[in-house]
């Protein structure tokens, strides 16, 4: 009686090389749709949206971010777009969403506006928290609710300094104030003078206003109209006001 020898290897090499010949195949489907995905116009940018701009254009903003319709959607991050359209100076913070297929949003905060200033040529440009200077060419702009600087060089560090300052306080509070002016010294080479709206006179340095500002809001809400000096020591002296017997005199002075 003879013993039979089973053959076991030849249908597993069989089954080995289709499913090799399957993965093969589907490589090269996948690669085939990637090269018709990537040429196709789905994977292009078909529109740009970009909301919150008052200063900057839309042209200005699109040419730095150096994105097209019609480019690639997957080129470029969304990081990338976002490090580009912050080197704008009016800008600061953008925040840049892709929505498949084709969509990209670029959502734009600008610096605030905390002062206004004139020109050379006479024309009212705004200031912002930055230091950077905008043209004030709108209605809105033009009612002036902060503090006009005045007497200022265009390059003065000092200046770019206070609006800097004038960034961290509230918009009640800046609204209050109507003018500021250089008023050096040798012991405050920052030394300013503040007018507001409320009739009061304000001396102090831009590098004390933050720590200052709430003090200062005190004395004009409990005071009358004075003289304000907040230094190294603070001081707070009421404006004169004529009594009714100078004005007697006067009046008699002027019929004689």
């Amino acid at each position: 009686m003879s013993a039979q020898m089973p053959v076991l290897k030849e249908p597993l090499k069989k089954r080995m090389g289709s499913k090799k010949l399957l993965y093969i195949l589907i490589l090269l489907f996948l690669a085939l749709l990637a090269v018709l995905f990537f040429n196709s116009s789905i994977s292009k940018i078909s529109e740009i949206q970009i909301e919150g701009t008052r200063f900057v254009s839309k042209e200005d903003i699109n040419k730095k971010a150096a994105i097209l319709v019609g480019d690639a959607f997957f080129r470029t991050s969304s990081n990338t777009i976002e490090q580009r359209v912050l080197t704008l100076p009016q800008i600061s913070k953008a925040t840049v969403t892709k929505v498949f297929p084709g969509l990209i949003k670029i959502e734009i905060v600008e610096f605030p506006v905390v002062a206004f200033e004139l020109s050379k040529q006479g024309e009212l440009t705004a200031l912002l928290s930055n230091g950077t200077t905008v043209e004030a060419d709108n209605d809105e702009m033009q009612l002036v609710d902060k503090p006009v600087l005045s007497g200022w060089t265009e390059k003065d560090p000092i200046k770019a300094e206070l609006t800097k300052q004038l960034g961290k306080i509230s918009s009640k509070q800046l609204s209050d104030l109507s003018e500021i002016i250089p008023y050096p010294s040798a012991a405050y080479p920052d030394r300013v003078i503040m007018y507001t709206r409320t009739k009061f006179e304000v001396v102090t340095a831009v590098s004390v206003l933050p720590e200052k500002i709430e003090a200062l809001n005190a004395v004009i809400e409990t005071q009358e109209p004075g003289k304000i000096t907040m230094l190294l020591a603070d001081t707070y002296v009421p404006f004169k006001e004529e009594s009714p017997e100078n004005i007697d005199a006067d009046q008699k002075e002027t019929t004689q």
